[in-house]
């Protein structure tokens, strides 16, 4: 647990509602307290309906236009969308530049991705996207979009290198970070209940408040989102706290 705000912040999932299902309430919870969040989502989820009059085209706009109102929701300042087909997502070297741009143009202090070596949570399997989404994400922070020498043609446009502070990683593994979405629950039910071509008529609230307050009492929090915390660049010490 801790108090730490980012001033800015960049998410970073493969289909449109991972960021709901997983951690939106601590991007409500740093947007409210004036972090700048950015949301990257690298598909359109266009595979993501079983209804037999639906097509990828169709889907795709749906789920965008769900993703979009739910950062809405949320606070996010900025829902980007990378296009890349559902289900065939790949951390190809392709997406690691693009995602190196965004994080220089950006800024981010915190980067929030998934679990690149997940592969099922409890009984559930993980889907592969979030397995490729995640491993894309790290790639792109540590060390490439630090490395001046690396794409050095964004320098050329006016986009310098920049150097992440800190990654959470949502898994449930090797936990050591808490964050306290107690003020922020409703804001992510809200911004889930956005996307209703994926939840139909069911209705999660209780099961993800459920979900959430599991999580915070491993730490004495009424409602809470876990993650493994790494940190990348520390943050300088404030001159008042530097010892002379």
């Amino acid at each position: 647990m801790s108090s730490y705000i980012p001033e800015r912040a960049m998410f970073i999932f493969a289909h449109p509602d991972d960021i709901e299902f997983s951690v939106a309430g601590t991007a409500a919870k740093w947007a409210k307290h004036g972090s700048e969040v950015t949301y990257v989502v690298l598909t359109d989820g266009n595979v993501g309906s079983h209804d037999p009059e639906m097509t990828r085209e169709q889907i795709g706009k749906i789920r965008r236009q769900e993703q979009a109102a739910a950062a809405k929701v949320a606070g996010a300042a900025t829902c980007i969308f990378l296009g890349y087909d559902d289900g065939s997502l790949e951390p190809s070297l392709t997406l690691r530049k693009q995602l190196v741009k965004l994080i220089r143009q950006y800024r981010p202090n915190a980067v929030v991705c998934g679990d690149p070596n997940m592969y099922f949570r409890g009984e559930r399997l993980n889907h592969p996207d979030h397995r490729a989404a995640a491993r894309a994400a790290l790639d792109a922070v540590f060390p490439a979009c630090e490395m001046r020498l690396l794409y050095p043609e964004f320098e050329a446009e006016g986009i310098q290198p920049h150097k992440v502070n800190f990654v959470f990683i949502t898994t449930d593994q090797e936990l050591n970070h808490f964050e306290d979405i107690s003020e922020s629950i409703e804001i992510k039910l809200k911004a889930l209940n956005e996307h209703r071509s994926q939840l139909g008529d069911i209705d999660y609230s209780d099961r993800m408040r459920e979900r959430a307050s599991n999580i915070g009492k491993q730490v004495g929090l009424a409602y809470a989102e876990a993650f493994r915390r790494f940190t990348v660049t520390p943050l300088p010490i404030p001159e008042e706290e530097v010892i002379q």
